[in-house]
């Protein structure tokens, strides 16, 4: 299902000028955490329940040793999981909630270079998402992928509204 642009209560979704190909993901509020990482970007992909989200960290994202955070990660990660499954054509309604993450760091990440997430659903039931994936960023422009991290998560779905 190609992602077209939208009106959405809580994000920006609309083509993405920085980013060819991709569409924005952006909260309106950006007082909240999301906010925090920056402009988010996805697009689907070719193979069917698959999905991509990007983020391009900043100063504000760096560790001491002059590369992304953990907690960054971490917290992009987390931000996958909800962004991308709308890159993968799942709506979940604004109200389903993290039940699981776990996370294997594999490399560091470049402040200033993309960010980018592949992120696949493995199943989806009425109440559940069960989705895995891979974070991994260009070193150069002319470079293949490193992974950074990978992870699987499993997402609540149809919480009701508070």
């Amino acid at each position: 299902m190609p992602m077209i642009e939208e009106q959405h209560p809580w994000f920006d979704h609309a083509p993405d000028p920085a980013n060819p190909g991709w569409m924005t993901w952006n909260a309106k509020d950006s007082s909240r955490y999301n906010g925090f990482l920056g402009s988010i970007a996805i697009r689907e992909d070719a193979a069917p329940g698959c999905g991509w989200v990007r983020m391009m960290p900043g100063h504000q994202h760096s560790n001491f040793g002059e590369n992304v955070h953990g907690g960054t990660i971490l917290g992009f990660i987390d931000v996958c999981l909800f962004a991308g499954s709308r890159a993968i054509g799942i709506d979940l309604g604004g109200r389903a909630v993290t039940v699981e993450l776990s996370t294997q760091f594999v490399g560091a990440a470049i402040v200033g270079r993309a960010l980018d997430c592949k992120l696949e659903s493995v199943r989806e039931t009425g109440k559940m998402l069960f989705l895995r994936g891979l974070l991994m960023q260009r070193p150069r422009d002319d470079a293949d992928y490193a992974n950074v991290a990978s992870f699987n998560g499993i997402l609540r779905k149809g919480l009701p509204r508070p």
